[in-house]
């Protein structure tokens, strides 16, 4: 068998125990074994394939890999704790009690569709730069959006931090208030999506993320969360 070798921290985060911060704390807590010793260095290297790494005197091999997706209302943050106190995500994820992370971020005045795992090899895949895995968002623009305008997203714009990808933009309702559209990002920039529209001269009025990659929000109430299937997994790690 191929040799896995890796700091025990990071064997702890890979794993989907818990994060490479909580993990180095745990081992320095004295919560983990190694090969029935307690192990105090985080840096400790272990061979995945032959040593008995333990956590609560629990075998890593216990611990499950876990996936979900999240309908997120505008107002909450993402992140386990806020240092201004405003409310998280975490409050819709109270059931689950195993260490979850979000996959990337949507900013408190986004809504719609957010991925939590603790699987820690897809998620630092799913959110690496170089990545182009497709984000769909439903986006309400302020004022008529012309064609031309259109056709400049899907070209790309120009932004502070470098030109975009092109990126797929359909028209969905012209509104009294503005133009509703759907756009489809290869990236993910922050507030990528509301900076794109200032560079055409309109602003974000709403914005709703309704798909990352295979995964669609669907019906999924606002607020609430699901496991995503089996079948859902393997499409995403096949991006």
């Amino acid at each position: 068998m191929r040799p896995e070798r890796k700091t025990l921290d990071r064997a702890l985060s890979r794993a989907g125990v818990m994060s490479r911060t909580q993990a180095e704390q745990a081992i320095r807590e004295g919560r983990v074994r190694v090969n029935g010793l307690r192990e105090r260095d985080p840096q400790f290297w272990v061979d995945l394939t032959r040593d008995d790494v333990r956590l609560d005197e629990q075998p890593l091999e216990r611990w499950k890999l876990l996936y979900f997706a999240l309908n997120k209302p505008v107002g909450l943050v993402t992140t386990r704790e806020d240092e201004r106190g405003r409310a998280t995500v975490y409050t819709l994820l109270a059931d689950v009690k195993a260490w979850v992370a979000p996959v990337g971020r949507l900013d408190k005045d986004t809504s719609g569709l957010l991925l939590f795992t603790n699987d820690t090899d897809l998620a630092e895949r799913i959110t690496n730069p170089q990545s182009k895995l497709e984000k769909t968002y439903e986006c309400l623009a302020a004022g008529a959006l012309e064609d031309d305008t259109l056709e400049r997203l899907r070209r790309g714009v120009e932004l502070d931090d470098g030109p975009t990808r092109p990126a797929r933009v359909r028209r969905l309702e012209d509104t009294p208030t503005g133009t509703r559209i759907e756009l489809t990002i290869t990236e993910g920039r922050n507030r990528q999506v509301r900076r794109m529209l200032e560079a055409v001269g309109s602003r974000v009025l709403a914005l709703h993320r309704v798909a990352i990659g295979p995964i669609r929000l669907g019906e999924l109430a606002q607020g609430a969360h699901r496991p995503l299937t089996a079948r859902e997994v393997r499409a995403l790690k096949a991006e």
